[in-house]
C-alpha cells in the first residue's frame, strides 16, 4: 500500500444534540478542557503522519477553518504583552508542513457522500477518515495503529471494538474471522442493525482507512438508512472486490456526539492531562 497523507474529516453536520450551544457555533468548535474536539481528531492524524488535511464542511463552518488559520492581531497581542507560552500555543496548532484543505457538502446526504465529496482532492492515493464525535485517548495514536494495520494487511481498515448488544442499533456492525490477535478480516458489514438482527458485537467507530477504490463503490451506493448514503454500504460493496480488515485498537473512546460522553471526555481527560478535579 502507497503511504497515506491525506486525511477526510466531515464536519459538515448541524449538531443538533447540543443546541443551543451549536447554533452560531460548529460542534466540531466545543471545547474540550482547553481544545476544540476537531484538534483532538486533527493531532491524533499528523501523529500518525498524514500531512493534508481534507476538511468537508457546510454553512457555518468557518470557525474551524479560522481555528486553523494564523491569526496575526492575536498573535501581536501575545507578543506584545510577553505572553510567549500562548504566543506558541497559537503558532503550532498545526505544524507548517501540513496543509489544510476545505470543500463543501452541498447538501446533508450522509456520512458516504461527505467521504465522496473529498474524491477529487483525495485523488488515487488510500486516504484516512476521522469523525471528530468520537474522541479516542491512546498511547500510541489509534489512527497510527489502522494506517500500521493497512499497511501490514494491504487492505483497508476499520477501527472497531466491541459494544454492549443492545447498542448495535447505534453503529456499523461486521462480521468476519479473525486473521490476527487484534485483526478480524471482513465477510459483511450492516449499518445500525436491531440486536436481534445483529451479525456480531463488533462496532465500527470514526476512524477508517480506505483505499481509493471507495469511491467509485460510494457513486454507485444507492440511499440506505436514515435517508443517506452511508459509507457503510460503500465499504460493503468494496468488500467483494477488496480486502476489508476490522482493528480492534487500544485506547479508551469518548463519544463525544452525546452530551454524556462530552462530559466525560471533559472530566477524565481534565483530570488525566491538566490535574483538574470534579
Amino acid at each position: 500500500m502507497k503511504p497515506i497523507r491525506k486525511a477526510v474529516f466531515p464536519v459538515a453536520g448541524m449538531g443538533t444534540r447540543f443546541l443551543p450551544a451549536t447554533k452560531a457555533m460548529p460542534k466540531e468548535m466545543l471545547p474540550v478542557v482547553d481544545k476544540p474536539l476537531i484538534q483532538y481528531a486533527v493531532e491524533e492524524a499528523i501523529a500518525a503522519g498524514i500531512t493534508e488535511l481534507i476538511f468537508v464542511t457546510g454553512r457555518n463552518k468557518r470557525a474551524i477553518e479560522d481555528h486553523f488559520d494564523s491569526a496575526p492581531e492575536l498573535e501581536a497581542d501575545l507578543a506584545s504583552k510577553n505572553k510567549t507560552a500562548l504566543l506558541e500555543i497559537v503558532r503550532n496548532v498545526i505544524p507548517s508542513y501540513v496543509n489544510c484543505i476545505y470543500t463543501r457538502q452541498p447538501a446533508p446526504l450522509g456520512l458516504g457522500h461527505a467521504v465522496l465529496c473529498a474524491a477529487p482532492i483525495v485523488g488515487g492515493e488510500p486516504f484516512a477518515v476521522l469523525l471528530a464525535d468520537d474522541l479516542l485517548d491512546a498511547d500510541t495514536p489509534v489512527l497510527k495503529q489502522l494506517t500500521d494495520a493497512a499497511h501490514q494487511y494491504n487492505g483497508s481498515v476499520l477501527g472497531i471494538n466491541n459494544v454492549e448488544l443492545s447498542q448495535t442499533d447505534r453503529y456499523g456492525i461486521i462480521s468476519g474471522h479473525s486473521v490476527g490477535e487484534r485483526t478480524t478480516r471482513l465477510t459483511g458489514i450492516v449499518e445500525k442493525p436491531a440486536p436481534q438482527d445483529a451479525p456480531s458485537t463488533l462496532a465500527v467507530v470514526g476512524r477508517y482507512v480506505l483505499e481509493s477504490e471507495i469511491f467509485d463503490h460510494l457513486r454507485r451506493t444507492q440511499i440506505g438508512v436514515g435517508g443517506e448514503i452511508q459509507l457503510t454500504d460503500g465499504i460493503a460493496s468494496l468488500m467483494k472486490s477488496r480486502q476489508v480488515f476490522g482493528y480492534e485498537y487500544e485506547g479508551k473512546r469518548y463519544d463525544c456526539g452525546s452530551k454524556a460522553g462530552f462530559y466525560q471526555a471533559t472530566v477524565e481527560l481534565g483530570r488525566k492531562y491538566h490535574g483538574l478535579s470534579a
